[in-house]
């Protein structure tokens, strides 16, 4: 009867480990490979080109920006940005209407010191190959002075931007003006409270609908309401290490979280009110906002722990039986 015994704890642990189907499917989970991005620190979803991921390294590597093929986490094109003299701290990527592609030079890793900090925006080529572009560049401050940011959206319709500034004791969400100037200063505003989170980047739903902030350990949903941004709910997010980036999948049904590091890995969660028919129902990584961190076990890992424990508890009542016949 021992080989019996076996292969029913075998079908069980398998089942309770078993990853969902839909997570063999291309916006999962990659690795970025590049030697040269050691420092991944955003990360923006193609909707021109399917399946690729646009990231940059952190602080002083060059005006360069990477197309990485999610299929393969190999890199496919290399940008090289003009027109920006030497980036000081670029921290976010973000991708706007018209396909144009915003970074943002907005790190101040000193805690406030720098007069004014730069956004970059040029087009998304539409053939993916290493080359040259020129990009805009535009001087921006806060109105309520310098400070630290990680986080830059770009709304997806009206090609307003924003940025959410980095405090571990929680930040704001600053407005920019309806459009931004080449010329002279671009003054953003606070608009409204982002707090109970050190902001490390953000991302906003290709319908313009939701916003997400993370932190190193977890995350944030918001309904977008105009910009006077709603609470939703806390996200649990994938622990990859110092957790830098996020992004939504392009049809917005996945959010892709990132991190720092040589060979970093990018994972794929169901994005907050998602397809009732996935898996996880609203989303495998939500937890409804009513306290707790929201740096704890993603969904899967704790429906994987749970269902490991039903399949012991079974094997052990099973093998009881047996002994008291």
């Amino acid at each position: 009867m021992r080989r019996p015994f076996a292969l029913l704890a075998a079908a069980l642990l398998v089942g309770a480990l078993a990853v969902p189907a839909s997570a063999a499917d291309g916006d999962e989970e990659f690795t970025i490979k590049d030697p040269r991005i050691t420092e991944s620190s955003g990360l923006a979803a193609s909707r021109q080109h399917p399946g690729i991921y646009w990231t940059h390294n952190d602080s002083d590597d060059g005006a360069y920006l990477y197309a990485v093929d999610s299929a393969t986490g190999e890199t496919v094109a290399t940008i090289t940005m003009t027109g920006v003299g030497s980036p000081r701290d670029v921290e976010a990527i973000s991708i706007g209407p018209g396909n144009q592609i915003y970074v943002g030079d907005i790190g101040d890793n000193l805690g406030g010191t720098w007069p004014h900090v730069w956004i970059y925006r040029l087009p998304e080529p539409k053939n993916l190959r290493d080359q040259t572009i020129r990009a805009t560049q535009y001087v921006v401050k806060y109105s309520d002075g310098a400070r630290d940011a990680e986080s830059l959206v770009v709304h997806p319709k009206t090609g307003r931007v924003y940025i959410v500034d980095k405090n571990a004791k929680g930040g704001h969400l600053y407005e920019g003006p309806a459009e931004l100037s080449p010329s002279g200063t671009n003054v953003f505003r606070p608009v409204a409270a982002v707090p109970d989170l050190e902001a490390t980047d953000a991302t906003l739903s290709p319908d313009g609908e939701h916003l997400v902030v993370r932190s190193y350990f977890g995350a944030i949903a918001y309904d977008w309401n105009g910009g006077e941004i709603k609470r939703k709910e806390r996200l649990g997010v994938p622990f990859l290490g110092q957790g830098e980036s996020v992004t939504y999948t392009a049809d917005g049904t996945r959010l892709m979280y990132g991190s720092e590091g040589a060979d970093s890995s990018v994972e794929g969660q169901d994005a907050p009110g998602g397809d009732s028919n996935s898996p996880s129902g609203s989303g495998s990584s939500a937890t409804r906002d009513g306290g707790g961190s929201g740096e704890g076990l993603s969904g899967d890992l704790k429906t994987g722990a749970i269902a490991v424990a039903v399949a012991c508890a079974v094997l052990f009542g099973l093998r009881g039986l047996r002994r008291r016949r």
